[in-house]
């Protein structure tokens, strides 16, 4: 049994517009993480990487499908069975400055968690866990600790909340861009942390849209296409074989150290999806097309689905799976 299992998950939001549709998020996707693993979760802004985190980390509810921990749907948590469940899945986010109160030193995000989870632990034992968590992220207490937020370096908050998440000996992290808003030399070491934790057992959700970050951490890579899956499998054979033509647009679009810009990412998109409209307007759904039915009533999501039904995966090498409406 799979540590996490996202079964079928999809994500409906009310437009915004005079219609009050549906609009599609998430499109009934699938795929598990297990204990030392990390999925790394690729696709451009709107994709739903985000949005997928987020209900993984009972932030939103998602409008159909089911997250599984440990074999337990967290939809049905009570505050208890959530509360237990946070101690085993945590998120960090990827605007560290925002995780913190400026009015307050940066460490209070520890005594938060103490008020929660180690209300009854001993002062002693409290400080040597704190100073155990930071040295496991490479942080020197002396450094951070009693310091106001403005005071510490992006990488330095970053490597903090992750430490955070250490305090409770999670099993899980969504890690979502966690790296985006930090220079060069400061993303090389939270890339490393990361992959040194996934060697200690740690589940890792990583949500990119950097493929050559998510190449450099991951096992297996689920690329996302207007909140469907385009591809997935095992990352070597993802980069080193891709099959769908956004898998493909995407790795042309990555720059390369040692050549000098040639051309256009748009040279190598397909001309057409198969249905004579340009891949770039997507599908109907994408382009608004809506499912007019009020968010209320009580088939609004079963008659979304069927307009939501995302492409079949065909099996095209042993885990490597591709979305069958490009190929």
């Amino acid at each position: 049994m799979s540590m996490l299992r996202i079964d079928q998950v999809s994500k409906l939001y009310r437009s915004s517009g005079l219609s009050g549709g549906l609009t599609p998020a998430l499109r009934q996707v699938s795929f598990d993480i297990d204990e030392g693993e990390v999925v790394t979760l690729i696709g451009e802004s709107g994709s739903g990487k985000t949005t997928l985190g987020k209900i993984v980390l009972s932030l939103l509810p998602a409008s159909s499908g089911r997250i599984l921990f440990e074999g337990n749907d967290i939809s049905a948590f009570g505050r208890t069975q959530l509360r237990d469940y946070y101690r085993q899945v945590q998120g960090v986010f990827q605007d560290p400055f925002s995780s913190y109160n400026p009015i307050y030193k940066a460490d209070r995000v520890f005594e938060l968690l103490r008020n929660v989870y180690f209300r009854n632990l001993p002062q002693a034992a409290w400080d040597a866990k704190i100073e155990a968590a930071l040295h496991a992220v490479t942080l020197n207490p002396g450094d951070v600790l009693n310091k106001y937020p403005h005071q510490l370096s992006g990488g330095q908050q970053q490597r903090l909340l992750i430490a955070r998440a250490l305090l409770l000996n999670v099993k899980l992290l969504v890690a979502d861009e966690v790296i985006s808003m930090l220079d060069a030399s400061t993303r090389v070491d939270v890339l490393n942390l990361l992959v040194s934790l996934k060697r200690a057992g740690l589940g890792i959700l990583f949500i990119t849209h950097d493929l050559s970050l998510g190449n450099y951490v991951s096992d297996r890579t689920v690329i996302l296409r207007y909140g469907a899956i385009a591809e997935m499998g095992p990352t070597v054979r993802v980069f080193g074989n891709p099959q769908h033509p956004y898998t493909k647009m995407l790795l042309a679009a990555v720059p390369q150290l040692h050549k000098k810009w040639q051309g256009r990412a748009a040279d190598v998109i397909p001309a057409s999806n198969g249905s004579g409209a340009s891949p770039a307007a997507g599908p109907a759904l994408a382009r608004g097309r809506r499912v007019r039915r009020p968010v209320g009533s009580a088939g609004a999501v079963d008659a979304a689905a069927v307009a939501l039904r995302p492409p079949a995966l065909a099996e095209c090498e042993p885990g490597h799976f591709v979305a069958e409406d490009e190929l």
